[in-house]
Order: structure tokens, then C-alpha cells, then sequence
């Protein structure tokens, strides 16, 4: 059983800057020794009902999680070019260390389509620091497939040995009718790689739905006594946005070996607050380990409008 004590907001954009207008969502982290540096996803103001998305960071002190180091001054990476599958968009899921001189980073490109609102594929970056990515090409390493035809985002990318790369990431299921818009419904799903490129996908979903047209994203796992903790987020498929109680929620899932996961939400230890900037739904949780402690980011109402906080772990 887990216990997560909540500590509140760390960053919220509030119109920081043109390009950092709102929105901090799919916190994760990266642990630069004297501070931690946390990336996510950012969007521009709206204009004629559009956005686009951006990566940011910020880097926090070590000692005291609220306090803000410094912010970026500029997005990591640009955006595709007319007609790419990241023209509109680059959503930063997770990063890998590969060497000393070299980071893998993993997102999501946004594009714009005509039948539905948008679509999702999964790109790869690197670079030499963790100020500023290059493309590793024009075009996604995870997409379209006939068992896999529609979304692709939300990678969570795990080396837990030196030859053995795992990706959780959401996959489209189908497209729903909703009120007034087309909703889609994404299912996580599991890819293994020996070199972080090329990829073996599985196009099963891992975690059995328990609501109406279940999405789920963001697998945040810790490996404690030779078992993997996966936390997630799930909703309904519909009449989620201004509904509370159908928006996300945190699940769990444990698993021995990464392929086969159990299900059992009443053991995730945190849910939304009775008010405040959570009070509505919880999502894209992030583990990560600092000063000897498991520490959860994660976005609150209005899929992180107003930015990201954070909790600790007690195991009960």
C-alpha cells in the first residue's frame, strides 16, 4: 500500500513568456547533480482557436523542491516543417543519459487533421546537453502501423540494464463522437529496444480498462524488492473535460517482469484534493528518486493549465 503526502504547486507558467503561456504538463526529471531539472510541456496563447506546444524546463533546488533555479528562455527544440508530424507540436515525454556527451530525448509530435482535432506520433531528439535538441529526423520512430493506426504519444522510456530499453506509451483506439468534438481513446501499450531507436512494439494493451472508454497515459514506474510499481492516469472517454469524477485519476498496476501487469487502483495512494488547483483531476504522474526519497510531479485541473507539483511517498 502507498501513501502519497501532497506539498503543492512548484511551477505554474502564468504567462511567462509568448511561448511559455500556459500549461506544464508531462513533468519529468533529470537529476544534474547540485539540482534537478524538470521538463515539460508548454503552450503558446490561444489565436483563432489554435496553440501550439512547446518543450520547457525549469531547474529546482535539491533541498527544497519549491524553490525555482532558474527557467528556460527558449523552447528545446523547433518545430517541424510544414507538413511534419511535429509542425504544430513537440510534447517532451522522458530522456535517456546515453554517454557522457550524448542525451536521447523522446516526445510527442502535434499535426493538425481535418476528420478529428489532431494526430500523435512519437519522435526522437539528441543532444549534447539538456539545453537544446536536434531532430533525429523528419519523421516519427513511432507511428502508424495496420495493428496500430491511429495516436501515438506519451513515451515513458526505461534502461533498467545496459542492453535493455523499454517504452510505455499510449496508443490510439479508436475516435469517439463527443459533444460537439471528436474524443480519443488511448490505450497504454509496451515496445522493447537494444539501442533506444529501433523498436519491437506490442500493440496490446498492458492494463485491463475498468470505465467507459478508458484512456490511459504517462507509465511512471520504480522498481523496489524486484517488483516494477507502475503509476498511471486513466479517464473516461467522454464528457471528461468539465465533468469532475470523469477526468483523470491516478491508477497502479504492479508487475515481476515488465510484460505482465496486475491492476489495483485502491493501492495508488492519492486522488484528487476537496479544492484548489488538483481539486478536479490528477494527471501524468512522474517518479523520480531525490535525497533518498520517491517524489511524484504531477499536473492538476485542466490537464495542467496551471502547472505541476508534487508528493512524497510514505509505503504503508
Amino acid at each position: 500500500m502507498f501513501k502519497w503526502h501532497k506539498k503543492g504547486l512548484i511551477f505554474s507558467p502564468n504567462h511567462y513568456s509568448d511561448w511559455m503561456y500556459s500549461h506544464a504538463q508531462c513533468p519529468f526529471t533529470l537529476d544534474l547533480g547540485d539540482y534537478i531539472r524538470v521538463f515539460f510541456s508548454t503552450r503558446e496563447k490561444y489565436q483563432d482557436n489554435m496553440s501550439r506546444s512547446y518543450g520547457g524546463w525549469v531547474d529546482l533546488d535539491k533541498n527544497n523542491l519549491k524553490k525555482i533555479l532558474r527557467i528556460a528562455n527558449k523552447p528545446i527544440m523547433e518545430l517541424g516543417n510544414i507538413g511534419e508530424f511535429d509542425e504544430f507540436g513537440s510534447m517532451p515525454n522522458s530522456i535517456i543519459k546515453v554517454n557522457d556527451n550524448e542525451y536521447y530525448l523522446y516526445y510527442c509530435g502535434w499535426n493538425r487533421q481535418v476528420s478529428t482535432p489532431y494526430s500523435w506520433e512519437i519522435g526522437l531528439a539528441k543532444g549534447n546537453d539538456t539545453n537544446y535538441f536536434i531532430k533525429e529526423g523528419k519523421g516519427p520512430i513511432i507511428g502508424p502501423t495496420m495493428s496500430e493506426p491511429y495516436l501515438h504519444a506519451c513515451p515513458q522510456v526505461y534502461k533498467f540494464s545496459n542492453n535493455e530499453w523499454h517504452m510505455f506509451y499510449l496508443s490510439g483506439q479508436k475516435w469517439l463522437q463527443g459533444d460537439g468534438k471528436m474524443e480519443s481513446q488511448y490505450l497504454l501499450v509496451h515496445a522493447t529496444s537494444d539501442n533506444g531507436i529501433d523498436w519491437q512494439r506490442d500493440p496490446t494493451p498492458i492494463i485491463k480498462p475498468k470505465v467507459e472508454y478508458e484512456s490511459q497515459t504517462s507509465a511512471a514506474i520504480m522498481k523496489i524488492d524486484n517488483i516494477y510499481h507502475m503509476f498511471f492516469c486513466y479517464r473516461y472517454g467522454l464528457d471528461f473535460r468539465n465533468t469532475k469524477g470523469r477526468g483523470y485519476s491516478i491508477g497502479y498496476a504492479y508487475s515481476k517482469d515488465l510484460y505482465t501487469w496486475i491492476r489495483d487502483d485502491s493501492k495508488a495512494g492519492i486522488t484528487v484534493s476537496d479544492s484548489g488547483w488538483d481539486s478536479e483531476m490528477i494527471a501524468y504522474p512522474h517518479i523520480t528518486k531525490i535525497n533518498n526519497k520517491y517524489v511524484m510531479l504531477y499536473c492538476g485541473n485542466n490537464f495542467g493549465y496551471d502547472g505541476f507539483g508534487y508528493a512524497e511517498l510514505e509505503i504503508i
